[in-house]
């Protein structure tokens, strides 16, 4: 039977003819070899060759781990010729057996398998390492306990600090295969801390360990003991001819021991052996001579899969190719044959029996699926491995992501489902742009939705920055697949660049500017924007064109003011919207020009006597168009025509005062106010009637009389004066008033409106003569004084409140009494009372007038009642006795009879029988 390799190799060499090159079958120049990646590298990528020759030119595929590689994921993977390149290895996904198909019309060659492994080096806990004790005289060994770590390790040890590292001597050795500090006898110079230093040989990583603190026992020193071999090697240690191999022998012991190594026939059958010896401890190990390939006579042992066990579980997909193997350890080599259960496996056109006693399946079905033995054999023995191969169904995306256009802010759902073997469990990865989506970083806007068979992304609130595109990668534990789509995201357009001003006048500004990014919408129309330093942010200007469309990059601003600092900005607009308005140009400043604005609300009135007063708005500087800026002033008296003109240089200016005696007083002027500036002088406002200033009032009132209304106020009236319309508006009178211990120049004022003839004057002191006198004023001042006039504020009233308040109720009265009140000397006279009350549930407080020391108040008592009482004076009231609360009456309340009421008379001031007394006092 002929295996399908030995026809391709026949194919490779189908000859010349003529001399010519006809046809050849692919034939391998390179093939893919082991690569270690350290993980961390700067490198972002790694390179497995494989090229062949052949005519017609081949082409590559790859598979890792059985299954075909994706190249179509661009981000992952890329095809150079026919070696691969892996973008950004990933230890995860990417550690695996690599294997290169090239193909071409005449048949298909496989590259020999290629391990890809990583290279790390992990950090050590952080845990501490607890203390060890030893006697002097004893040996110790400290472990190092590496990391997780690939690839091959150095070790060595400080003691207690940096860069003092232990130096390895007769007492002391650092095994490079375990990393552990052996002390084959203790001295007190070796109490401190040791930290063990891992060292990568391929990234040179380095970490260092926990220290750990050696001390010595106080319990005495170790006498003299026989060594101890601490250090093995293993029992056999196959290696090739010419190659170098290390034996690691230690022992511990007091004396320090010292120790050989040599090699013997012993037993060995055909090999050599090596012997460590220290004192009468010795350790063995065969090194069989070993070819770099086989021989009869060499690798002499039975065959042992303990060293190189078979894969437990190897997963691939229906149609792939995969390889079994079977490499135990045996000399010489073992003849393998395989089972399938308990069925012997023959080869046949899918099934291959290896060199190397490997099994080679092709184009694998489901009934491939089950538990495989191969069973190795030599003279010196047998032995078994298994591997169980599991068949799954390839991954199939049956809902892919499609191309997509959408605009910002929308939220779109980027699908990926698929159909996969169920026995096998499914990653999702997104790739956005090359890189790993972060749905961390992003996470406002990316969210994975979906069930176990879904991937599919949802974008919300999607922005510019969204668009590229995306990659979904779906993975199993035997293949991968995946499926990209485009995603544009249309948004309005960024902000134009380059806004220059090209020309500058008094009122118009050319602009140019080049057009920013259209973000997937062609530009429609340009807007300018102003600002100045007068103006609230920026304002849309008139601009001619006056609409200026999305292909033109040039507009004249017009109506702009003259002499006045611009900026302007850009913004673009599309179908989407409005965008990001442009940088702002350099700041110009139009040229100046002849004002065009008068002032505003021209007026005037008022003043002293013989002044005519004129008021404006002043100008805004927006509007003074020019530096030199001023007023020019024009009046007249009505009737006239000459104008009398004045020039007012300040711009903040807002009124002029012209002063003449021969003004006469209150008579009406036309005036009006120009503007000029260094370019001429510009409009006046329109002409408006102004009021020269008034004449003073030239008569005091006449009758004027006071009056004490009590001990603090005071009533003070009077005529009017005489006064015509034409002497202009008399604005109103003036009181003033002083007391008898007072001076006039220190008096008090008190104004009324032009219409009253009376005032009060409040909050005097009591028993006390008050002086007043009053005048008349308008705007021009005020006019003389009045006679003064003068009376006595009243005495205070009394202090003492009405005492002894008692009441008696029925439920329609209530009857009070109270015991009189005497004023003091100083104190006004009692000349009656007053009760106020109400109900607790309002304010509305009702007064009762009586000269006696008793009342009656007709009240339905449906609710309690809050009654007090003052006695009255001409100084005013008194003070208030306590409040009292009058219950509401019930059937229950009346205790009293109609006999016994009758005793109670309101208008005695003597009770000799109170039958019903109850005093509420409010707090």
């Amino acid at each position: 039977m002929m295996f399908p390799w030995k026809q391709l190799i026949l194919l490779s060499f189908i000859g010349c003819l003529g001399g010519e090159l006809l046809l050849q079958g692919p034939v391998f120049i390179k093939e893919p070899s082991n690569s270690i990646f350290p993980v961390g590298s700067e490198d972002k990528k790694i390179t497995l060759n494989c090229e062949a020759r052949g005519n017609p030119s081949p082409h590559y595929r790859w598979q890792l781990n059985g299954s075909d590689i994706d190249m179509s994921m661009e981000h992952r993977y890329k095809l150079n010729g026919g070696n691969l390149v892996v973008i950004n290895p990933n230890r995860n996904w990417d550690t695996g057996t690599y294997q290169c198909f090239a193909t071409n019309s005449l048949g298909t060659i496989v590259s020999r398998e290629a391990k890809l492994q990583f290279a790390y080096l992990e950090n050590f806990k952080t845990k501490m390492r607890s203390t060890v004790s030893v006697r002097e005289g004893q040996g110790v060994v400290l472990l190092c306990g590496p990391p997780p770590h690939s690839g091959e390790l150095s070790y060595a040890w400080i003691f207690n600090e940096y860069p003092s590292f232990v130096e390895e001597d007769s007492r002391r050795f650092v095994s490079q295969e375990t990393g552990h500090l052996y002390i084959s006898k203790v001295e007190p110079s070796d109490v401190g801390n040791y930290t063990c230093v891992v060292t990568s040989m391929v990234t040179n990583a380095r970490v260092l360990g926990s220290p750990t603190p050696l001390v010595l026992r106080s319990d005495g020193v170790m006498g003299e003991y026989e060594p101890k071999i601490e250090v093995q090697f293993p029992e056999t240690l196959p290696a090739a001819k010419g190659s170098t191999v290390k034996l690691e022998c230690f022992a511990l012991g007091n004396k320090a021991p010292l120790g050989s190594t040599h090699k013997g026939c012993g037993n060995s059958r055909g090999g050599q052996s090596l012997l460590g010896m220290q004192g009468e401890r010795q350790a063995q190990a065969f090194l069989p001579m070993a070819e770099k390939w086989s021989s009869p006579s060499a690798r002499a042992s039975a065959p042992d899969f303990s060293k190189n066990p078979m894969k437990k579980l190897v997963q691939v997909q229906v149609g792939s190719l995969v390889s079994l193997d079977c490499k135990p350890r045996a000399s010489p080599r073992a003849r393998s044959s395989w089972k399938k259960g308990d069925v012997s496996v023959q080869e046949h056109e899918r099934i291959s029996l290896l060199n190397d006693g490997g099994l080679k399946i092709a184009n694998v079905t489901k009934a491939d699926a089950g538990t495989y033995t191969c069973m190795a054999e030599n003279q010196f023995g047998k032995a078994n491995g298994t591997t169980h191969l599991v068949v799954t169904e390839p991954t199939r995306i049956t809902l892919a992501p499609s191309n997509m256009d959408v605009s910002v802010g929308e939220s779109v759902i980027l699908p990926c489902q698929v159909q996969h073997d169920p026995l096998l469990d499914i990653i999702f990865t997104w790739y956005f742009n090359g890189a790993l989506a972060d749905f961390k970083k992003d996470g406002s806007h990316f969210e994975k939705v979906g069930g176990s068979s879904s991937g599919d992304l949802m974008i919300r609130n999607i922005q510019l920055k969204h668009s590229g595109k995306y990659v979904c990668m779906v993975q199993t534990g035997v293949d991968s697949v995946s499926s990209a789509a485009d995603l544009i995201v249309r948004g309005s357009p960024g902000p134009p660049e380059n806004v220059k001003v090209d020309e500058i006048t008094d009122t118009t500004a050319q602009l140019s500017w080049k057009e920013g990014k259209d973000n997937h919408s062609p530009v429609i129309s340009y807007s300018i924007q102003a600002r100045t330093p007068f103006s609230v942010g920026w304002q849309t200007v008139t601009t001619v064109p006056e609409v200026i469309d999305g292909k033109t990059h040039t507009a004249t601003v017009v109506e702009l003011n003259p002499w006045v600092e611009y900026e302007f900005r850009v913004v673009a607009s599309n179908k989407i919207g409005g965008g990001e308005p442009s940088l702002p140009s350099e700041k110009v400043r139009t040229e100046e020009a002849v004002p065009e604005v008068p002032p505003s609300e021209v007026n005037g009135g008022g003043g002293s006597r013989s002044e005519l007063v004129i008021t404006w708005d002043p100008v805004p500087e927006e509007l003074q168009n020019g530096e030199g800026f001023g007023y020019v002033v024009a009046f007249r008296p009505l009737g006239v025509t000459t104008w009398i003109q004045t020039v007012v240089t300040s711009p903040d200016t807002p009124r002029y005062v012209f002063r003449n005696e021969s003004i006469v007083p209150y008579s009406p002027y036309e005036v009006k106010v120009g503007v000029y500036n260094n370019k001429g002088e510009g409009p006046f406002s329109p002409v408006t009637t102004v009021f020269s200033a008034e004449e003073e009032p030239t008569v005091a009132p006449s009758q004027v009389s006071a009056n004490s209304l009590s001990s603090s106020e005071i009533e003070v009236s009077w005529n009017t004066i005489p006064w015509k319309l034409s002497n202009g508006h008399l604005l109103g009178y003036e009181v003033r008033y002083w007391n008898g211990g007072g001076k006039e120049e220190s008096s008090s004022k008190m104004k009324v409106a032009g219409n009253e003839t009376s005032a009060r004057l409040r909050g005097l002191k009591s028993n006390l003569a008050y002086y007043t006198a009053v005048r008349a004023y308008n705007s021009a001042g005020a006019g003389p004084f009045s006679a003064t006039v003068n009376v006595t504020t009243k005495k205070t009233p009394p202090s003492q409140p009405p005492g002894n308040v008692v009441w008696n109720a029925t439920d329609t009265k209530v009857l009070l009494n109270w015991e009189q009140v005497k004023a003091m000397e100083n104190e006004s006279e009692v000349t009656g009372y007053k009760v106020f009350y109400r109900t607790s549930s309002q304010n509305n407080v009702q007064v009762l007038n009586t000269n006696k020391t008793s009342a009656e108040l007709v009240l339905p008592i449906k609710e309690d009642y809050i009654i007090e009482v003052k006695a009255t004076t001409d100084g005013g009231d008194g003070t208030s006795s306590e409040q009292i609360r009058i219950p509401r009456i019930t059937s229950m309340d009346a205790r009293g009879s109609t006999s016994a009421i009758s005793n109670v008379h309101p208008m005695s001031s003597y009770m000799p029988i109170v039958l019903f007394l109850i005093v509420y006092a409010l707090w």
